[in-house]
């Protein structure tokens, strides 16, 4: 569907890396078991991102990988610290991780048939949904991380890129726990359409719909909508937004595309104060944006954390972590913590 093309409320997060990487390497999954890989239920080389397979590679096993390894996680949060600083890549990090989470249906109970962080955005099957267009750029830009950490899976990978992205654009510490399992086929991927899009009849009704379907609620729908403070987006990719503004013309990274905010690398609240005053015509509003200041219940939060940036950080950070954890499956069922106390 064409509403599908359109840059959704936070979830369309344009990238704005400094450069495209035109090579990358599938790796093993080594986190998973010798047995499974001999079986070929594992992530073999050259499959891992399901690349030239037509998004299908037969009747795969579900078999399950071994949960992350916390000291790896680590590490690999240091180096997309690094990533971050080298290619301004933080809003398509946080769309990634969004994106694989945010197909998440509450009604159904069976995993990986119910969606959620489960690493499925990997294989080209659910990378060719309309509104995944451009994230095969994010993978690409993850997947030396994931070949030099091979004790981290696909949905933990994504899920701490976008949190990481979060607090090194000058956001909230998210509350995050590991130990999310892999799919481990295309076959697992969910069917197309469970994403939000912009340009729908009935803005509001349309979040709430794919919202409360996730379990969130209004608190976080508003909340949530507010990382729109990083990004811009592209008419090429989405058919929304100007090609160029004066906040994109020089990039950071790949020039061009319309931003919600001056500042689109800095994560702050002024999506917020942008959508309601609506001064500049080189700041876009889709109308999922301005359905947060039209609709009586929405309006309340947005209003909120227009003046109090410390509220909308720590509804916020909240709403992330439960997007991020809401059905995915964790081993151990409690996760993995990665801080130190």
């Amino acid at each position: 569907m064409a509403a599908h093309r359109s840059p959704s409320m936070a979830f369309r997060l344009i990238p704005a890396a400094s450069k495209t990487i035109t090579t990358f390497r599938s790796s093993s999954s080594s986190n998973c078991s010798i047995s499974s890989l001999l079986r070929g239920d594992g992530l073999s080389r050259g499959r891992a991102f399901g690349w030239g397979l037509g998004g299908s590679r037969g009747a795969a096993s579900a078999a399950a990988c071994s949960p992350s390894d916390p000291a790896q996680l680590r590490s690999a949060r240091g180096d997309i610290r690094e990533l971050l600083k080298t290619t301004f890549c933080h809003p398509i990090l946080v769309r990634l991780g969004w994106h694989d989470a945010g197909t998440y249906n509450k009604s159904i109970e069976e995993w990986p048939r119910r969606g959620g962080a489960n690493g499925s955005v990997r294989f080209d099957k659910e990378l060719k949904h309309a509104a995944n267009a451009g994230l095969v750029n994010a993978l690409k830009l993850l997947q030396p991380v994931k070949d030099k950490y091979s004790g981290v899976t696909y949905a933990d990978l994504f899920q701490l890129a976008s949190a990481t992205a979060v607090e090194e654009a000058g956001g909230p510490k998210i509350p995050m726990k590991y130990g999310r399992v892999d799919v481990s086929g295309p076959e697992q991927c969910p069917e197309e359409g469970r994403l939000p899009a912009a340009g729908t009849p009935s803005p509001a009704a349309h979040l709430r719909d794919i919202f409360y379907r996730m379990g969130l609620n209004d608190k976080d729908i508003v909340a949530l909508s507010g990382a729109h403070t990083l990004g811009r987006a592209s008419p090429e990719r989405s058919g929304w937004g100007k090609p160029e503004t004066k906040y994109t013309k020089d990039g950071p990274g790949r020039p061009g595309g319309q931003s919600w905010t001056p500042q689109w690398l800095k994560f702050d609240n002024s999506y917020f104060k942008e959508i309601k005053e609506r001064r500049d015509a080189d700041l876009l509003v889709l109308p999922t944006d301005a359905s947060l200041f039209e609709d009586p219940s929405f309006k309340v939060y947005a209003e909120k954390y227009a003046v109090d940036e410390d509220a909308f950080f720590k509804d916020y950070a909240e709403a992330h972590a439960k997007l991020s954890n809401q059905g995915a499956k964790f081993d151990p069922p409690e996760g993995i913590s990665i801080e130190h106390h």
